[in-house]
């Protein structure tokens, strides 16, 4: 026990230092926001479907929710049905019994809806690729609109490609 204090007393308070402002993330939520009240004039909500990932994508999903990127600030919240979804976060290369559900979610999807395929595994089916067990890419069983690679990406660059998905979504 003595040996432990002593340790503790040595190494102090430890703590994270708070991360410095990041012009870069400030300017893309503001885009974001402007973008998502232009085209849908209310909160974006995003269905995100695991379609068989190794959850390194999902990590940096659910990154975009703490309190540095906060999302739901910005007015993008994640919803638990497709049915209440204007954007389907589809991560991991679709895996052969995912296939029905990834489409059945699609269909469930209210039109305009947007895809957007996240990291490598589900833009290029990644080193899995098509199998018995893989239908490989996102783009082989539904539409995409936009595609985030990266093993995983960031959240910048998952937010960065949200923006692109709904950019363009007023000329649809």
């Amino acid at each position: 026990m003595i040996p432990m204090l002593r340790q503790i007393i040595r190494a102090g308070i430890v703590t994270e230092a708070p991360p410095a402002a990041d012009e870069a993330l400030r300017l893309t939520g503001q885009r974001l926001s402007a973008a998502m009240l232009r085209q849908l004039g209310r909160a974006l909500v995003i269905r995100h479907i695991d379609a068989g990932s190794c959850n390194g994508c999902e990590l940096e999903i659910h990154a975009l929710n703490n309190p540095y990127y906060n999302l739901e600030a910005i007015g993008i919240k994640f919803a638990a049905s497709p049915r209440h979804a204007d954007l389907l976060l589809v991560t991991g290369p679709v895996a052969k019994n995912m296939e029905v559900a990834v489409k059945r979610a699609y269909d469930a999807t209210p039109a305009p809806k947007l895809v957007v395929a996240v990291g490598d595994c589900g833009c290029t089916g990644g080193v899995f690729g098509e199998s018995y067990a893989s239908c490989g890419r996102v783009s082989n069983v539904i539409p995409v609109d936009v595609a985030v690679p990266g093993c995983p990406p960031t959240p910048l660059q998952l937010m960065q490609g949200i923006l692109t998905a709904i950019a363009p979504a007023a000329a649809k």
